[in-house]
């Protein structure tokens, strides 16, 4: 049945959808607006407040006491593994906190080649819209192994052809691990002949830096490197996860905010993305062992372990790294080929083996490694990096760790309905407008006729995260919709059995 709203002599929209009552905020103005906002098929086609128009629609949901926003854009997430996943491929602890569109192929780790992968997922489906990116960390493995040296010029062409191709299949950037196994035995200039080729696409660079502590070149210089990378490949760069993390880097983000801003006051594109947690999310490995040591693989580092005297060395600098993330307490697996070990921190396991903590590390690194929620942030430090206009949010979004279910509704509730951190507004923005307009995606992002109907409403009365370090796989309250591509997905936090997500190549 086709309602109609408005009076007479006035244009007519027809329509399949028309959202009325709700506070629009339509990604770019931090002021709300009292619109109806009109759908039809995958686009919207009318955004006003209604007065010049007569809309006749076959559904009209009155969202009075709600808020109608572009649904949020993610631009970090490790969603490879569930689009893979006829069980998983919906997506669905993004869509239940109002995330529309998943980027994915980060840390350097990306399916290689991108365009079978985009094949393959288009074929199978996604519940939401999905951008790729190129991983440097798997180009390198593929071409080097494990190695830890320069590539030759053979090699490098080989890298460079790879990345190519992969923005010719339609990924939108690429991505670094360069605190990680193998990206981190890549120089700077090796990453910035590869960003070359990506900015000869109009892509993006986008890293987990080098140095987020104190591990090797140091947070600061690590920031360093990025703006140098963007202002010698020419294009935007983007760091993902932005932090200060561990005892020795805390209260450091005012430094590294005037690093921002120095950069983009001479015109160097650098933003960042954040997730609103104290916890970041790594492995015993990751946390606690020193990457030289890693190089040739499981079988080298087991031998660098036995050595007598670089096996004293490496635990030396375990003891460091361990320090620098709280001590034991600090790491709490999520993840672990032993079930029994996940929900204890290396603390207790260290207690219970009777073992000094470093052996109990190690102990766990050879039995396979384990996933760890790492407690080594500062809320001040959280609350400083969000403040910032060129802050996005991210969730990084993991098993095992609540963010991946929870990160939008927690910013929402927390940081700006509870402890007035930012404006809604603010968040909003910086969860789709920006994030569109840095990944260059075509009519997504904003609220506003001829764009894609990405759209998600919720109650700022009962919005919040439900997931937890102890549950982290609990889906959020206070959704009521989640539209994508026009298409009803969720309703009141029920997801509605749609795969309506677009897989989106770079034009």
């Amino acid at each position: 049945m086709i309602v109609s709203i408005g009076c007479q002599n006035k244009q007519l929209i027809e329509a399949d959808l028309l959202i009325t009552g709700a506070t629009v905020y339509d990604g770019q103005s931090v002021q709300p607006q009292n619109w109806q906002v009109a759908v039809t098929g995958d686009k919207i086609v009318y955004a006003g407040d209604g007065e010049q128009v007569n809309i006749e629609a076959e559904e009209i949901i009155d969202a009075s006491g709600h808020i109608l926003a572009p649904g949020f854009i993610d631009p970090h997430t490790h969603t490879t593994d569930d689009l893979n996943s006829e069980e998983a491929n919906h997506n669905l602890p993004f869509l239940t906190q109002g995330v529309t569109t998943v980027v994915t192929g980060n840390d350097g780790r990306s399916p290689i080649p991108v365009g079978r992968a985009i094949n393959q997922w288009s074929q199978n489906g996604s519940g939401t819209n999905v951008v790729l990116l190129v991983g440097h960390g798997n180009v390198r493995r593929i071409v080097m192994g494990m190695e830890d040296r320069a590539p030759t010029e053979e090699e490098m062409d080989e890298m460079k052809s790879m990345v190519r191709q992969a923005m010719e299949d339609g990924a939108f950037g690429m991505s670094t691990g360069l605190y990680y196994t193998p990206g981190n035995y890549a120089e700077t200039e090796e990453v910035i002949e590869l960003a070359k080729i990506v900015s000869e696409f109009g892509g993006i660079y986008d890293t987990h830096q080098r140095d987020e502590s104190s591990y090797n070149i140091g947070l600061l210089n690590s920031v360093r490197e990025v703006i140098r990378i963007g202002a010698e490949a020419k294009l935007p760069v983007h760091i993902s996860h932005i932090k200060a993390l561990g005892v020795d880097v805390w209260d450091k983000s005012t430094d590294v905010i005037n690093l921002f801003d120095s950069a983009r006051a001479v015109g160097i594109d650098i933003t960042a993305n954040q997730y609103p947690y104290v916890a970041s999310g790594s492995g015993i490995g990751a946390s606690t062992f020193p990457n030289w040591a890693r190089a040739g693989g499981v079988e080298a580092m087991e031998a660098r372990i036995n050595d007598p005297e670089i096996g004293k060395q490496i635990r030396i600098e375990m003891a460091d790294n361990l320090r620098r993330r709280g001590g034991p307490a600090s790491l709490r697996i999520t993840r672990s080929p032993e079930e029994a070990y996940i929900g204890k921190t290396l603390a207790d396991l260290s207690e219970e083996w009777n073992l000094d903590p470093i052996e109990a590390a190690i102990k766990i690194i050879l039995e396979g490694d384990a996933s760890v929620a790492s407690f080594n942030m500062k809320e001040s430090d959280i609350a400083n990096f969000m403040r910032q206009e060129w802050c996005y949010t991210g969730s990084d979004g993991s098993s095992g760790h609540p963010r991946k279910y929870g990160t939008y509704t927690r910013k929402i509730r927390k940081y700006v309905l509870e402890d007035s951190v930012i404006s809604m507004g603010h968040m909003i923005n910086n969860s789709t407008g920006k994030v569109a307009a840095l990944l260059k995606l075509d009519k997504r992002g904003l609220i506003a006729p001829g764009y894609f109907a990405d759209l998600v409403i919720l109650n700022p009365s009962t919005v919040k995260d439900r997931a937890t370090f102890d549950e982290p796989e609990q889906i959020s309250d206070g959704i009521a919709y989640v539209f994508v591509n026009g298409k009803l997905a969720v309703k009141d936090n029920e997801y509605q059995n749609v795969l309506a997500g677009k897989i989106l190549k770079k034009q």
